[in-house]
């Protein structure tokens, strides 16, 4: 049987904590919001956290190396509060992403699924921005994985990832009604490339993909200086849905929750009576490389 998941997107406000302390008493502080307007499940943004780089590193505006290196080495006490956090609030929460060691020495983009006992799973980015790889160092991430909730299975594509029509799909076909993309981007260029890929995702597997970001300027950041776009959620364009594809969207650069009820139900009924079956009639070959046309 279906249940509707009430699901809080956070337009974050990138601001100046200076320690891992305040930074989880600001968490707090939004998700004591988002569980008072009945939210199950809370989403932050990508690099939600590395508005601590300055304060980590020990001066402002720390260099881009200084700010990471200083991220890496305070990794677990974050990934903790991220857990307190999770466990005060009750919820499900997706605390946006963090720069993490892994055991190969690699230093990758992961985000953690946190359940409300704090117990967790992590989905990595795979797909790196030329700012990760030329700059930061930072190394593609673990193919798509999906979580077992209690609303069912839903999958997490972190920013860049969810430009690429495979990665959601891949989380698709292993089961997920709803995909997750917390995502951080410094232009409106950059908003809108993850935006309307969202829209699409949802379009071609008749799903609810859902992004979260970042918002404000922070020009004693290296890597959080600048941040637009707002939060959305988005669904099929067919019958049961609005004609554009849009669930619910925030303001503009604005600090804010946004909140949208999503019923697993309504995906499985799309997909069987809907107008078109993009979810069914996805090419399950893919198509012969195309030969080069002549004309005549």
């Amino acid at each position: 049987m279906s249940r509707t998941l009430r699901l809080a997107l956070l337009q974050y406000p990138v601001e100046r904590p200076g320690s891992v302390a305040a930074w989880e008493a600001k968490l707090d502080r939004w998700l004591d919001e988002a569980r008072a307007r009945g939210a199950e499940m809370a989403v932050l943004p990508e690099y939600a956290c590395v508005e601590l780089g300055s304060a980590l590193a020990g001066r402002s505006p720390a260099g881009e190396a200084e700010e990471l290196a200083a991220m890496v080495e305070a990794a677990p006490a974050i990934l903790a509060s991220m857990r307190h956090a999770a466990r005060r609030a009750g919820l499900w929460l997706v605390p946006g992403s963090l720069p993490m060691r892994d055991a190969d020495g690699a230093i990758r983009n992961r985000a953690p699924l946190i359940t409300p006992e704090g117990t967790l799973a992590f989905q990595d980015k795979h797909a790196m921005t030329r700012f990760e790889t030329e700059r930061w160092g930072v190394a593609s991430g673990a193919a798509p994985v999906v979580f077992d909730t209690p609303w069912g299975r839903i999958g997490l594509s972190i920013c860049y990832d969810s430009e690429f029509p495979k990665h959601v799909r891949a989380q698709v076909e292993a089961g997920a009604w709803l995909v997750l993309v917390p995502t951080c981007t410094d232009t409106l260029h950059g908003f809108n490339r993850v935006r309307f890929s969202a829209a699409a995702r949802a379009l071609e597997n008749q799903c609810f993909v859902a992004i979260a970001r970042t918002v404000g300027e922070a020009e004693w950041s290296a890597a959080l200086d600048r941040n637009r776009g707002y939060a959305a959620v988005f669904g099929p364009i067919d019958r049961g849905f609005p004609e554009d594809g849009v669930i619910a969207h925030g303001a503009l650069d604005a600090p804010q929750w946004i909140y949208a009820d999503l019923d697993p139900a309504r995906i499985a009924r799309v997909r069987e009576e809907g107008a078109v079956r993009n979810h069914r009639d996805w090419p399950r070959q893919g198509f012969p490389e195309p030969a080069v046309a002549r004309f005549a």
